[in-house]
């Protein structure tokens, strides 16, 4: 059996498919005289599209791949190729559009471009002489898998296509089954294991109706779908990827020259937090929310075996969370490994600084803490299990460690108000220092996600999002089936109030590289350096006794009366740590652009200094203006 597997347009083009890398493997294993090779499409278009388009380049692809996710564009580009219509809708798709000028001519050139690029694809994928065809379709690869499909289908009826991926996951893949009649079987749910079933039942060993989640036609045409598997794949079967072809695939295409490579690995599936407490908007682990991690030494091999094989040192960590039990057992090995790694992960919001350098040592350089509100209020009706001081806690310490943070702000929640926000934008400029958000967004209502599944949270009439009613050629009931995305009234603040958050995170982002606040423990007194543009001091000296002891609490959030509690405990003079005074000192701190302070508690702002003997010569420079305590 010959078998090709296809990474389609808009995949990112720095790492190869991670679930294709595990289908290949898993399938190699289960049938090992099977030609099984990955034909990674979207590299194919970046050549393709840069031969026709001279000022194509990567942040055209990115743009199409990420920035419009939402909007669907990366889809629309493929659908004229999907319909067999080179004008598919584009009157409208120009109406609809946010975005005019070079922007909107180049999209519509694509559009018009994609069943010309398909048909190059497809010749391709038929010079392989492949029985099955296999595409993955995550994000905004759906049109255009479709469209490769459709065209396969119609060049080699005998050839069996098969669709698989996030996008397929539920009611999408038994959706897109009974829609698209070119599309033979659609794989649902984990492939390690259903798809080399499928396989082998169609090599006869074995029937379609027994495979686990699959969706398959009937000798009449019709679709019939399998119920899915109600149990994980528990870690031990979780296949690892085979990468062979893509680095080289790279070395041969122009995209080499715009991308540093990275590999993809994963350690674990599903989300601890979630298990318990699915955040209302999160829809990201679909069918599998239970958590599963491999052993720490069988992940540690896989990657030592993936870089000794590529010989590539920088990758992402796929999993939604990291396993905490990694942070003594698996991070401890990266260490001592040797090896420079540059690893992204994400992580829980209220890890502590030791753990966070930790990772930082065991190569990890960006973390995904799922920041998105620093206020308390907001962050419990998310069910976030985090506060505000917790989160900016987190972005304080990641500073200290030297991470780098990705994080986005998020509103319009139900039930959140004004005041949610309104004190919070205004202490946005004492953290200008800390890693600023990549931006500011309505949240989407995502499926498999609480505000989903329970229209009791507050989202109660859904309807899939514009671009499913612009992309394709359906009834509404079956693009309910069909969507991921879904649109709802909006709830929570307004827009003027959104535009005013956005207003001040672009100002965050410009202040960002110019601003500095930093702090060495002398042991009997404390010095702070600031170089921000709200405050108009640049050395700051804590000596008295209870100020210092102070600061060193607020490293961890506090309420002003167990502030007091603590620092009398500690030997202060019970009438200098009365609550009021305590309140007063905290006050102070805050204007000086020291602390933030939600929901009643208070955290310092200040990352320790990287060289405690640049800050001592920083405090001796005499054009720093010494502010008076």
């Amino acid at each position: 059996m010959r078998i090709l597997l296809v990474n389609m347009p808009w995949a990112l083009i720095d790492v190869p498919s991670l679930g294709l890398g595990i289908l290949r493997n898993a399938a190699s294993r289960a049938l090992p005289d099977a030609e099984i090779e990955v034909l990674h499409g979207n590299l194919e278009y970046v050549d393709w599209i840069a031969e026709r388009e001279d000022a194509f380049g990567v942040g055209d692809y990115h743009y199409y791949s990420l920035e419009t996710y939402f909007a669907g564009v990366g889809d629309w580009v493929f659908t004229s190729a999907l319909h067999g219509v080179p004008e598919w809708r584009v009157e409208e798709f120009t109406a609809q559009a946010s975005f005019r000028g070079p922007r909107l001519d180049a999209t519509v050139r694509l559009h018009r471009r994609s069943p010309e690029f398909i048909a190059h694809l497809t010749e391709q994928i038929l010079g392989f002489a492949p029985d099955v065809v296999g595409f993955t379709s995550t994000y905004q690869q759906n049109a255009a898998a479709l469209a490769t499909a459709r065209a396969v289908k119609a060049a080699a009826p005998h050839v069996t296509t098969v669709l698989g991926g996030a996008n397929c996951d539920g009611e999408q893949g038994a959706a897109i089954h009974r829609n698209f009649p070119f599309v033979d079987l659609v794989a649902r749910g984990e492939g390690e294991a259903a798809f080399p079933e499928m396989l082998r039942a169609l090599a006869g060993d074995g029937t379609l109706g027994a495979v686990p989640g699959l969706c398959w036609r009937r000798p009449d045409g019709t679709s019939a779908v399998n119920a899915m598997s109600a149990r994980p794949l528990p870690p031990a079967a979780i296949v690892g990827p085979n990468y062979d072809g893509y680095f080289d695939r790279l070395d041969r295409s122009v995209a080499r020259d715009w991308v540093e490579p990275k590999l993809v690995v994963e350690g674990a599936r599903g989300c601890w937090w979630g298990q318990k407490h699915h955040c209302t908007f999160c829809g990201l682990n679909g069918s599998f929310m239970e958590f599963r991690s491999k052993s720490p030494s069988v992940f540690r091999d896989e990657i030592f075996d993936l870089v000794r094989r590529h010989r590539v040192l920088d990758m992402f960590v796929v999993d939604n969370i990291l396993d905490m039990n990694y942070v003594t057992s698996l991070l401890p090995m990266l260490i001592e490994s040797g090896y420079d790694l540059r690893l992204q992960y994400e992580i829980k919001s209220n890890m502590r600084l030791g753990q966070l350098t930790t990772l930082a040592q065991a190569g990890l350089v960006n973390v995904q803490p799922g920041i998105e509100s620093l206020s308390t209020r907001v962050l419990k009706i998310m069910d976030k299990g985090v506060t505000g001081c917790q989160n900016v806690r987190m972005l304080r310490d990641a500073a200290t460690a030297g991470l780098s943070v990705a994080w986005n702000y998020l509103y319009g929640f139900p039930g959140e108000t004004p005041e949610d926000y309104e004190p919070i934008v205004e202490q946005f400029p004492a953290l200008h220092h800390l890693p600023p958000l990549d931006g500011v967004y309505r949240i989407a209502i995502e499926r498999f996600s609480p505000y989903f599944n329970k229209p009791e949270l507050g989202f109660g009439e859904l309807r899939p999002a514009r671009q499913y009613r612009l992309n394709y050629d359906l009834p509404e009931e079956e693009l309910l089936g069909l969507a991921y995305i879904f649109e709802a009234a909006p709830q929570g603040i307004d827009e003027r109030l959104g535009d005013r958050l956005r207003a001040a995170v672009d100002r965050w982002q410009r202040e960002y590289h110019l601003s500095r606040l930093s702090y060495v423990d002398l042991g009997t007194e404390i010095v702070l350096v600031s170089r921000r543009r709200s405050f108009d001091w640049s050395v700051l000296r804590l000596e008295d006794p209870v100020e210092v002891a102070a600061f060193r609490l607020l490293d961890q959030p506090h309420r002003p009366a167990v502030l007091a509690q603590k620092l009398a405990a500690d030997g202060a003079d019970p009438a200098r740590v009365t609550e009021a005074a305590v309140a007063d000192l905290l006050d102070r701190w805050v204007r000086l652009g020291l602390l933030f302070t939600d929901a009643g508690q208070f955290v310092h702002v200040v990352p320790v200094a990287g060289n405690q003997e640049l800050i001592r010569i920083a405090i001796a420079e005499p054009e720093l203006e010494e502010v008076a305590v």
